[in-house]
């Protein structure tokens, strides 16, 4: 094929037309369609690889510890989600509401797996997610403080479209985090989305903030607009243990 075409479908950024425009003369030769549908074609090809590559790159960027989505989920072994919330929530409505879904309950229900499953439906639909666990949180937020770009830092979460954090109360935050953990959610009150999963009943975010009046700060800004899955039932990891003979099955 002309060397100067694929130079300028490159310099156009038409990668894709750029690799493959033999192939697609071929198949335009051989199925005798017409311009018109070459040209559709082409585009189609083009698009749907450029969509791919972004929803990669959205990907890469949320930062998921692994990836799970809602069909791996078992309903029937945790009753108490109701799955009609599930599914409202996975239309995503509720990221343009700017409202949040908070899940509580403890440890192995499926929190986190719900969680990244309402992160990776909002990926393909275009939103852009940012997750971080409450122990990194707290990390990255001492680090910042340390070279004084808490401004950055702070500006940094407001800006995906859905905030996750994930495993809040699991170790208590100073002083400093939770003060910048009220700036965030303050900011994102309203505008931008939060997930949050945590294993404490809210009477017991007190403690996880260490400051009674700036909990009820926090969860007055994100139980206004807010969805909760209080989760009940036993942990998916002893369920698998058992299945898998580790641990004996009581009778």
């Amino acid at each position: 094929m002309n060397q100067q075409l694929e130079y300028r479908l490159k310099s156009l950024g038409l990668e894709y037309a750029a690799l493959h425009i033999d192939h697609l003369v071929e198949d335009a030769s051989r199925d005798n369609i017409s311009y018109l549908d070459f040209l559709i074609n082409l585009v189609n090809e083009e698009w749907e690889q450029r969509e791919k590559q972004l929803l990669e790159k959205r990907i890469h960027t949320a930062r998921f510890p692994f990836s799970k989505s809602i069909s791996d989920f078992d309903f029937e072994f945790q009753p108490s989600v109701s799955e009609k919330r599930v599914k409202e929530t996975l239309t995503c409505r509720f990221i343009e509401n700017g409202e949040n879904r908070i899940l509580l309950g403890p440890p192995g229900v499926g929190k986190t797996h719900l969680a990244i499953s309402f992160g990776m439906e909002a990926l393909i639909k275009g939103y852009t997610v940012k997750f971080i666990t409450a122990d990194e949180f707290v990390s990255e937020c001492r680090k910042a403080s340390a070279k004084e770009t808490l401004h950055y830092f702070i500006n940094r979460m407001s800006k995906p479209d859905i905030l996750i954090v994930d495993e809040l109360g699991y170790f208590p935050f100073d002083e400093l985090t939770a003060n910048v953990f009220f700036q965030i959610v303050s900011k994102r009150y309203e505008r931008g989305a939060m997930i949050l999963t945590s294993n404490k009943s809210y009477v017991e975010w007190g403690k996880v903030f260490g400051d009674d009046v700036l909990a009820t700060a926090i969860l007055d800004r994100l139980l206004h607009h807010s969805v909760t899955f209080n989760i009940k039932g036993e942990s998916f990891r002893m369920k698998e243990k058992k299945q898998a003979g580790i641990i004996p099955v009581q009778l």
